[in-house]
């Protein structure tokens, strides 16, 4: 990897298909010494001054930032480092901002397989496709 690539994010959702582009960044991360950033986007729900919603989107922030630990965990032991965050708002958005605040060099993101024979303008406006064609940085999208 280029040593421009010093700090790389993952966004992740929990899903199992996060776990690619998460072993790919352990391996890049590793073998380059570069700093990785886990971000989960919560998205809100729009009700004003609800103190259940207020309850719930705060036990999701925690639980986000628990599953993150447990993400990060295997950056911990190899000694690479490591931080999680959470952000609430839109993914994409949300995604885009926070690598031009964080300086961040490489995106590394998960993606769908886009089936040619029923390409759709929904195929095309998915998070990782918004994520590509918005960032400032370049993004590695993992498939």
């Amino acid at each position: 990897m280029l040593p421009r690539f010093e700090h790389l994010l993952v966004p992740v959702d929990f899903t199992d298909k996060n776990w690619l582009a998460l072993d790919l960044t352990f391996e890049l991360a590793v073998q380059n010494k570069a700093s990785v950033t886990l971000l989960h986007v919560i998205e809100p729900i729009a009700v004003d001054d609800d103190p259940e919603v207020a309850a719930f989107m705060a036990n999701l922030e925690r639980r986000a930032l628990d599953d993150l630990a447990a993400m990060a965990q295997r950056f911990l032991d190899a000694g690479a480092s490591v931080e999680w965050k959470t952000r609430q708002g839109k993914r994409a958005p949300e995604i885009v901002r926070f690598a031009s605040e964080r300086a961040i060099d490489l995106i590394v993101l998960n993606s769908h397989r886009v089936n040619l024979e029923e390409l759709s303008a929904e195929s095309l406006g998915s998070l990782s496709h918004q994520v590509s064609l918005f960032c400032q940085c370049p993004v590695l999208l993992v498939k």
